[in-house]
């Protein structure tokens, strides 16, 4: 197929990447000239070292060369990046081909899901051809072809296993699940959880102390989930208990290292300077927090995470104040 490929992030390129290993002719998008000079020039991204990019990518700023004649669309750009994108993409008509959504977030102020975003930016009738994917993927393990499960989903059928047909490898394995808002939800609010988890490690706390931020965590996903129309089950698959515990644990994940970062006492600006790459769980946390409080769900550990990031509260003042709540009886 002709793909295009809104992003040029080291996700992006490494799925840019996997298609073309399957023969596909991707065109991705970057904002940033330098980065598109510079992946074309040596066939290599900066955050993926060690991987060399096929031939049939390629690179460009120009937006409408990425849109237009293509037969899928795959978006990889910021959280907040999302609707300004897509509302330039739309100035240059509205895509008739499907749309994957591979970024995990919610939006600010709206809550919304980005697929309703897309759909909110294109209208309704878009919506059918819209899907996504999403899981446990570092794009570091995935670039170097290391066996890795995923799940996808979209609001039609036919869309839903055409992802499936696209993306999957011998080593990429990608199973079909119909609860699209799940599946996207979970992708968010499971970065959130992982600053947590990268602070409590920061600290210096134990397994036992991660092993509780984890099942609590999973708890607060769940609660807030069914508000969004999310199937309380995919929360137990790939999308959610697979995903949430890779970025929890993984070396790999940003916001588990910006959670370590901010409890050795970097500022939140200082810990993004040090990774180098977007922390969507700084976004995120906004969204979900917005979300709790508009459903009356509470969500302490989510309000710990943003007290620290934005209310100055120090890590182990907030370690203090969860310790410090009510103990009521488990509810799964």
């Amino acid at each position: 197929m002709n793909i295009g490929y809104l992003g040029a992030g080291s996700w992006a390129t490494c799925l840019a990447s996997l298609l073309a290993s399957k023969g596909h002719e991707v065109t991705v998008w970057a904002r940033n000239t330098a980065l598109a000079n510079e992946v074309t020039a040596t066939r290599n991204h900066p955050h993926l070292p060690g991987a060399t990019i096929p031939d049939n990518v390629r690179f460009t700023t120009d937006l409408a060369d990425v849109v237009k004649g293509k037969e899928l669309l795959v978006e990889g750009v910021t959280s907040a990046g999302v609707r300004p994108v897509f509302e330039e993409v739309k100035r240059l008509g509205v895509p008739s081909c499907p749309i994957v959504i591979t970024s995990k977030g919610i939006e600010q102020n709206t809550g919304m899901l980005f697929s309703d975003v897309i759909a909110d930016v294109f209208g309704e009738s878009m919506r059918a051809q819209i899907g996504c994917l999403s899981g446990p993927s570092h794009a570091e393990e995935v670039v170097m072809g290391l066996p890795t499960s995923v799940v996808c989903s979209a609001y039609n059928n036919e869309v839903m296993h055409l992802i499936q047909q696209t993306f999957t490898t011998h080593s990429f394995r990608v199973y079909p699940n119909s609860d699209i808002a799940g599946i996207e939800f979970c992708g968010a609010m499971k970065n959130v959880i992982a600053i947590a988890c990268g602070i409590s490690d920061g600290i210096g706390f134990g397994d036992n102390s991660k092993a509780a931020l984890l099942t609590r965590g999973l708890h607060e996903m769940r609660k807030l989930a069914v508000t969004k129309g999310c199937r309380s089950e995919t929360l137990n698959g790939l999308a959610g208990m697979g995903d949430l515990c890779v970025t929890c644990f993984s070396p790999h994940s940003r916001n588990y290292k910006f959670g370590r970062l901010l409890a050795q006492g970097l500022s939140m600006e200082k810990a993004r300077e040090k990774i180098g790459m977007v922390v969507e769980g700084c976004y995120s946390c906004v969204s979900v927090r917005q979300l709790g409080k508009k459903n009356h769900v509470p969500l302490p550990i989510t309000e710990a995470v943003y007290a620290i990031l934005y209310e100055n509260l120090t890590p182990k003042d907030a370690v203090k104040q969860l310790l410090q709540r009510a103990i009521k009886e488990e509810h799964l």
